[in-house]
């Protein structure tokens, strides 16, 4: 009997500030319209002080409890993805581990960017398949405007805050993680980067990106992996129903879609109501797609999303 990690539930959360580009263009030197047309986000989410990454992931990880029917008690593993956590150490997993009442799994935070949720993704579903792990939670939570430069407006406008999570159970009824693949490529640091951290300056840092280099490579990489990773599963593009990216911009998506030579109405896009929310992304925009009717059991999806680093990574996955 081979066992498989299937989603049981998915959940996500939303600080509670929702931020226009209109209120935003009354502080940063741009225009609604400029946002728009570069990179197609209308809205974002920024958290108050009483919202943290932690606080966010609690929540979504509640709500995909909630919608797999388990109690807490029942999870064995809790996977973060952040490059924001509450605190340098310790993992932030262990703080949603202690808020939802479990008193002993396995929990700790991966740190890859806006492809963290896709690492985690794959570190989990390989312990539940290795037999570490029956049970499991994989979330994606950032706090992005924390790290941003609020005078930058080639950055700052690209970026918010929010959570995903999804619940994996280890089943052996076809569902589930089909094939995942993960890359990275340091040469590119200086193309997206913060630059601060305990080990160099002492200090958080700000978010640092050259928009037009990240662009050329996402286009790039991100159509490789996913027909890579289609290979791996023995599908074609023609066998997907959905496509669920990392919401990093509207073209980007829109390119990627015809590099691999998809519909955009395959395509779940949720970058114009939350913007960039780095590993929180892909997991939002699932639950998004989940809860409204568009993702039904049964259909294939491929999660994909490129970050910093650079990482990048895909996944097939029978929901």
């Amino acid at each position: 009997m081979t066992l498989q990690s299937v989603i049981l539930g998915t959940g996500s959360a939303l600080p509670r500030k929702r931020v226009s580009n209109a209120e935003l263009a009354e502080t940063v030197d741009t225009s609604d319209e400029w946002i728009v047309e570069r990179t197609g986000i209308h809205f974002r989410h920024i958290a108050d002080e009483d919202e943290t990454t932690a606080s966010l992931g609690t929540d979504a990880a509640r709500r995909a409890l909630e919608a797999a029917a388990l109690d807490a008690s029942e999870i064995d593993l809790i996977v973060l993805a952040t490059s924001t956590p509450n605190q340098t150490f310790p993992a932030s997993a262990t703080i949603i581990q202690t808020a939802l009442e479990i008193d002993d799994c396995i929990a700790f935070d991966v740190q890859a960017v806006c492809s963290g949720f896709l690492y985690a993704l794959g570190v989990a579903d390989s312990m539940i398949r290795g037999g570490m792990a029956k049970k499991a939670i994989v979330i994606g939570s950032e706090t992005f405007s924390r790290i941003l430069d609020w005078e930058d407006r080639g950055t700052c406008v690209l970026f918010g805050d929010g959570a995903g999570a999804i619940v994996l159970g280890a089943e052996a009824d076809g569902r589930g993680v089909l094939a995942t693949k993960l890359h990275a490529d340091g040469r590119h640091n200086g193309l997206l980067y913060v630059d601060g951290g305990p080990s160099t300056t002492g200090t958080v840092g700000k978010l640092r990106m050259k928009g037009r280099e990240v662009f050329r490579h996402a286009v790039v990489n991100l159509a490789d992996v996913l027909n890579e990773t289609l290979d791996a599963a023995g599908l074609t593009a023609a066998d997907i129903d959905w496509i669920v990216p990392h919401q990093a911009n509207r073209r980007i998506l829109d390119a990627t879609a015809k590099k691999l030579g998809l519909p955009p109405e395959k395509v779940v896009i949720t970058v114009d109501q939350h913007a960039n929310t780095s590993a929180a992304s892909v997991p939002l925009a699932l639950d998004t797609a989940i809860r409204d009717g568009r993702i039904k059991r049964g259909d294939l999806i491929v999660l994909e999303a490129m970050g910093g680093g650079f990482t990048w990574g895909a996944a097939v996955v029978r929901y």
